[in-house]
């Protein structure tokens, strides 16, 4: 930091941005030049933050400056200048907040989120930039220089003007200002000189500012409608309108999936209007995180209180945007008010029943519609399942699976599978793994496939969390293929005669010799049709996907022994009890052994390394071509 001289008494001192914000300047404004139009959204739904925090903090500080204010954005455009002013009457800004908010990147790694987009599209998307608090940047597209003069709301507080031009430095001062709030102004670049038409202004604040809770003003007129929507009835509602207020609240590009109009009254009194994206948040979609700061909007008497309010839905549902309105909090509710309060927990109940009802109607009535939200929002869905019990079994009716009498793509419910399940059949039998392709050639497979037996195909990670802990559907068992006590029957249908019991023991007795303390147990297979071994689980141990997902969180978790089946019907196996028979000292018989253990490894994504494999495989392709 350093100062200047100033013809006043107090110093223009000089910032350098961090390095970090120097490289996201540079990317916003090099990359969003196809969305130039955003940066007025963005000022637009600042300076209405700033007013929604000045009309909150009015309700309980009386010493709030200038209380009388109206409140209101006001936007001031000369064309023949190419001037630009945005101003409110909102909460104002102190050196230390300036410094903090324009100053610094709003969200930990959103430079390292935004590059990876960048890296992704080739082209970053104007319509994320709003999510990850860098909007006030995007006016570095249309100008090259940017004032911003701000006085806080609090008694005493001194007026500060900060100055920058995107390039490394800013600069902030202190300056006589008569009211609270902020003013921006810049001049337009020539090639942008239509956002300082007026017709142009009015259409872009109509397209992404129309539902600002307060007025927005251009030459005196005011530009936006205000509109509750939360407040009218189904019947009442336009889907246009609906669809844009969705857009203004959740900061999305996209019209909703669908949305749900409620009404309640009783012993709490609320409306709302909740929406289900069209599309996963990018939270789940690039960074893995929780829906911790997400929730519809919680509004008391038309009044925001909180902006996410994660109170209002279990963390399952916090995908839901939208309003909920009630008169049955007060005014000046704190955050632990709020998230103690009765009445709060009572809205939570009832909205999240709505919600499973909504879905459960999508599902009956649109069925297409309700898949593509399964898509997108199945994996929370399922993890409702452990964390709310009271539902649960709504839950697990809105559950959807592939299986292996559905093609790519369609899905399954536990009620259609356990209906069609053949009448000898007891349990319902489900296989998990990476891929649907993985799945359906998984040896383990084949009894199932043979049978006709239906198997539900779990491909999704969150799946071995949450399917086991069902235990049954219908009075039926729910039961991983792998696992070694299920009963199959030995009749094998089209299949060569198995080796008798005088010929198997040798080779089992051999197998177990050579894999050692590598497996818990080799025993005959009944479930193999044409492989000649696979691997299950104990009958005490993990399904293999789960102890997969287990290790990668836990990356010293020690990996349970597994059983190996032998196929004794396989000709590897018949030709192997021959050359038991003929030499069992032949080192080919061990090197065949540990091949096909590895391989039973390597078709379920289990083994660590394949050199030895492919070096063992060569020497029996070299073994097998001397013998012709």
């Amino acid at each position: 930091m350093s100062k200047k001289p100033k013809s006043g008494n107090a110093p223009i001192q000089e910032f350098e941005y961090k390095a970090e914000m120097k490289q996201l300047l540079d990317l916003i404004v090099h990359s969003l030049y196809t969305h130039p139009e955003i940066f007025l959204r963005e000022l637009v739904s600042n300076a209405s933050d700033a007013l929604s925090k000045v009309r909150f903090d009015s309700l309980t500080d009386q010493e709030i400056t200038d209380r009388e204010a109206e409140l209101a954005v006001r936007l001031t455009i000369d064309s023949k200048e190419l001037t630009f002013v945005i101003e409110d009457s909102g909460i104002g800004m102190t050196e230390e907040e300036l410094i903090a908010n324009l100053g610094t990147v709003a969200k930990s790694g959103t430079l390292g989120f935004m590059q990876a987009l960048k890296e992704q599209q080739k082209e970053l998307d104007g319509n994320l930039i709003g999510q990850f608090g860098v909007g006030f940047y995007s006016v570095f597209m249309v100008t090259d220089e940017v004032t911003v003069e701000t006085k806080s709301a609090r008694p005493g507080a001194e007026g500060y003007r900060w100055r920058s031009s995107g390039q490394g430095t800013y600069t902030i001062e202190q300056i006589d200002k008569p009211g609270r709030g902020t003013k921006i102004s810049f001049k337009l670049k020539e090639d942008f000189k239509e956002f300082a038409e007026e017709y142009r202004v009015e259409q872009i604040v109509k397209k992404y500012s129309n539902f600002v809770d307060f007025p927005i003003y251009l030459a005196e007129k005011q530009v936006n409608s205000i509109t509750a929507l939360w407040q009218r009835s189904k019947n009442e509602l336009k889907e246009e309108e609906v669809n844009e207020f969705y857009k203004f609240i959740a900061n999305d590009y996209r019209d909703p999936l669908d949305y749900l109009p409620i009404s309640v009254e009783g012993m709490v009194s609320f409306k709302a209007l909740l929406f289900l994206p069209s599309e996963a948040p990018p939270e789940l979609l690039y960074r893995q995180g929780e829906l911790e700061n997400r929730g519809p909007q919680l509004y008391v008497k038309k009044v925001m209180i909180q902006n996410e309010c994660r109170d209002l839905l279990p963390e399952y549902l916090r995908f839901i945007a939208g309003v909920v309105d009630t008169e049955d909090l007060s005014l000046n509710v704190s955050r632990e008010v709020v998230q103690s309060s009765p009445i709060m927990a009572k809205i939570r109940q009832i909205l999240t029943g709505k919600i499973l009802g909504w879905f459960e109607t999508l599902a009956k009535e649109q069925p297409e519609k309700f898949k593509t939200f399964y898509k997108s929002f199945g994996p929370l869905v399922k993890i409702g399942l452990n964390t709310d019990f009271t539902n649960r079994d709504k839950l697990i009716e809105l559950l959807r699976f592939e299986s292996t009498k559905t093609v790519e793509g369609e899905y399954v419910t536990l009620k259609e599978y356990s209906e069609r399940m053949g009448a000898d059949q007891k349990e319902i039998y489900y296989h998990s793994g990476s891929s649907r392709a993985q799945l359906l050639a998984h040896p383990n497979l084949e009894y199932f496939q043979q049978k006709g037996i239906e198997v539900l195909l779990l491909s999704d990670p969150v799946d071995v969390f949450v399917i086991p802990s069902i235990h049954e559907y219908d009075k039926k068992p729910l039961k991983s293929i792998e696992k070694a006590d299920i009963d199959f029957s030995k009749e094998k249908e089209d299949a060569a005669e198995p080796l008798p019991e005088t010929l198997l023991d040798p080779v089992l007795k051999i197998f177990k010799e050579t894999l050692g303390d590598g497996v818990e147990d080799v025993i005959e297979s009944h479930r193999l049709v044409s492989s000649p071994v696979t691997l299950v689980s104990g009958k005490d141990g993990l399904d293999s996907q789960m102890e997969r997902m287990m290790k990668m969180m836990q990356s010293d978790m020690p990996a349970a022994k597994r059983v190996l089946e032998v196929n004794s019907s396989h000709p590897i196996i018949r030709n192997l009890s021959g050359m038991i028979m003929t030499n069992e000292h032949n080192p080919l018989i061990a090197t065949a052994i540990r091949q096909l253990y590895e391989g039973a490894l390597l078709v379920e994504g289990s083994l660590d390394s394949t050199t030895a494999f492919l070096s063992r495989m060569n020497e029996l392709i070299e073994a097998a071509t001397l013998s012709r």
